[in-house]
């Protein structure tokens, strides 16, 4: 995942995010609510793809993704809650 670019990213998946950060206005919010909202019947097939573009946006500096209100490392995704957050 490391040196990743916006080019490198899935457009729908990477403008759901930044349009969701857009609507929460600051609130965070978990990767599941993403994929939620554009596939609602079968958002679960889609966990890991969201979860792999929630990465690349924070690799780039994109967006925010924290685990207990913690920043979490760039270099993997962890196991539990995250939250993601606008960082404009």
């Amino acid at each position: 995942m490391k040196g990743s670019n916006i080019s490198d990213i899935q457009p729908i998946l990477a403008i759901a995010i930044m349009e969701m950060c857009r609507a929460k206005k600051g609130e965070s919010f978990c990767p599941s609510e993403v994929v939620k909202w554009i596939y609602p019947e079968s958002w679960q097939h889609f966990m890991e793809d969201v979860l792999v573009e929630m990465m690349k946006l924070y690799q780039i500096g994109m967006i925010e993704v924290t685990q207990n209100k913690i920043p979490i490392s760039p270099d993997r995704i962890p196991k539990g809650e995250l939250r993601i957050k606008a960082k404009f």
